[in-house]
């Protein structure tokens, strides 16, 4: 089970996403649900660091990434439209595959 978690801070700002697993909707490297899923949060990534511009926290290794937004760019219009974005196609990709996706959001 791939599981994907939205956090937002105390503002409702989103501040950080985190995934852990992998969806085993098919072999390795024939896995397209966990490709999706992986290409989407790769791509916010990419958009933050290259687009935003912004220097955030990332930890990420095989089956693993957690992506920390800092505060003082939370509110930047830039930001939350790469991850709001992410946060609404994650959130679709685990309705059509609720036995490999699990989507969370979390405040606080």
């Amino acid at each position: 089970m791939l599981e994907v978690t939205f956090y937002r801070d105390g503002r409702d700002r989103l501040s950080r996403f985190c995934a852990s697993g992998h969806a085993a909707f098919a072999e390795h490297g024939e896995d397209i649900v966990c490709a999706a899923v992986s290409a989407i949060l790769q791509a916010a990534r990419l958009g933050l660091e290259a687009h935003a511009k912004i220097a955030i926290d990332v930890t990420q290794r095989s089956g693993e990434l957690d992506l920390r937004i800092p505060e003082s760019a939370r509110d930047d219009a830039a930001v939350t439209a790469i991850v709001a974005t992410a946060e609404l196609s994650v959130e679709q990709i685990a309705k059509q595959f609720p036995a490999h996706v699990t989507y969370r959001r979390q405040t606080g």
